[in-house]
């Protein structure tokens, strides 16, 4: 039975498209690096556009692909990036012609079945299969607490199912490939509280919370954090464990 397409970031496309984290640059150089050639990759779900646009430095062609057409409108043109409109099981890439395909904090959302098929027809021999995902983000001792209870208990009953995979690093997702070994990639950035802010309202839990309740739940946060925080204009280092499985395509 197929999946139906789950869209939980459309509705606030723009507010996601602002708000994420940058990927390392040393993960896309890795990934060229094991990719039998640097012709053609393929980001699929690929959202704004974020990763696809790491991928171009490093590809000759990016075909990026999302099956929504708010997040697609959302990209960042770039020369040498195809955009298209397209479901992750039905990409109408030509059989063979990918040299890697990298699945951005998405593969929990797609049907793996379909998915996978449809990268062993698209893969070049050799070829490369690579996704990540991040959770969980720390930003100080002194506010993990209200971090976690935020994500745990607030918001908690309002992530879909899929989530679990997220939280576990990507290390119980079913991945049917031969597996490369890689290192442990972090995600780091200099933030302020207010787009410490802006991140947790581009969740898709916070967005459900909002559509149901009616109340936004993390001005409430905020508040409680600014007494710890310091002044408006400082800023803090966010990190995130970055969840990373790379695989050979058969």
């Amino acid at each position: 039975m197929n999946r139906p397409f789950v869209d939980l970031f459309s509705g606030h496309a723009n507010v996601y498209a602002a708000a994420r984290p940058t990927y390392p640059d040393e993960l896309f150089r890795l990934l060229a690096s094991l990719a039998p050639r640097t012709e053609r990759a393929w980001d699929c779900a690929t959202g704004n556009g974020q990763a696809a646009r790491d991928l171009a430095r490093y590809f000759e062609q990016v075909i990026a692909t999302d099956a929504s057409h708010e997040q697609i409108a959302l990209a960042v043109p770039v020369s040498n990036v195809e955009y298209r409109v397209a479901p992750a099981e039905s990409s109408a890439i030509g059989q063979g012609t990918i040299d890697l395909t990298t699945v951005a904090q998405a593969l929990h959302w797609l049907d793996h079945r379909q998915f996978y098929a449809e990268v062993r027809r698209v893969t070049v021999p050799g070829g490369v299969i690579a996704a990540w995902s991040y959770g969980t983000c720390s930003a100080g001792q002194d506010i993990e607490a209200m971090l976690r209870d935020f994500e745990k208990g607030t918001v908690g009953p309002y992530w879909n199912a899929q989530r679990r995979w997220v939280d576990e690093g990507y290390r119980s997702i079913p991945f049917p490939f031969d597996e490369l070994p890689v290192p442990t990639f972090e995600l780091r950035v200099e933030w302020s509280l207010s787009q410490l802010g802006e991140y947790l309202k581009s969740w898709s839990a916070v967005a459900k919370y909002r559509r149901e309740r009616g109340e936004d739940p993390v001005a409430p946060l905020l508040e409680r954090i600014a007494k710890l925080w310091g002044s408006s204009e400082r800023t803090r280092e966010v990190v995130w464990p970055l969840g990373l499985r790379v695989g050979r395509v058969g």
